[in-house]
């Protein structure tokens, strides 16, 4: 089931309507429909969002074989599924195989004649990012860090935070803690 089709049907088996889900995530109608419809891909702090208002985590989201235990990726899975958003950057789930797990890793490849600076992020939880390749700035709250290789940030995601890669492309790891939110009744 693609992802749209995933949320609308979540959103309605929950007895939801799309403006109750907008408000609830702090974005338009407009934009909920646009995901429902797959007209767009929305970035992760967005689907994070969702999977909260809903009482549900990105994995299961993203995926509907839903397993328990190891999950081994491939370097080459993680190369060839990575998912283009449409503010500059792509990304690959881990283990989404896996909607029982208490963290939310995924792989970012961000391309700096791509990135749109000017992207706010946030959403509860807490997250943790370690650059693989590459060296860009990450601002979070007030304060900007320039990272590379081997440098990590660990964080309060409901802070505000932006990225602005530096070199070409920058690789990096990011881990997001997500609480499961109760769902309407």
């Amino acid at each position: 089931m693609e992802l749209g089709d995933k949320i609308k049907k979540l959103r309605k088996e929950q007895n939801w309507n799309l403006k109750e889900i907008a408000d609830i995530c702090g974005f338009s109608k407009s934009l909920l429909s646009k995901i429902e419809n797959g007209k767009t891909m929305p970035p992760i702090s967005t689907l994070i969002k969702i999977a909260d208002a809903l009482g549900t985590t990105v994995s299961i989201l993203l995926d509907d074989q839903q397993q328990s235990g190891t999950i081994y990726t491939t370097k080459e899975k993680s190369q060839s599924k990575l998912v283009k958003t449409e503010k500059g950057y792509s990304f690959f789930a881990f283990a989404v195989e896996r909607g029982d797990k208490l963290m939310q890793p995924f792989l970012f490849v961000s391309r700096k004649d791509e990135q749109d600076s000017r992207h706010i992020f946030s959403h509860n939880g807490e997250e943790f990012i370690f650059i693989l390749e590459g060296q860009m700035k990450y601002k979070v709250g007030n304060v900007e860090y320039t990272l590379g290789p081997g440098d990590s940030l660990y964080f309060d995601s409901i802070e505000k935070h932006t990225i602005s890669p530096i070199t070409s492309e920058v690789k990096y790891v990011a881990v997001f803690t997500q609480s499961k939110l109760g769902t309407k009744m």
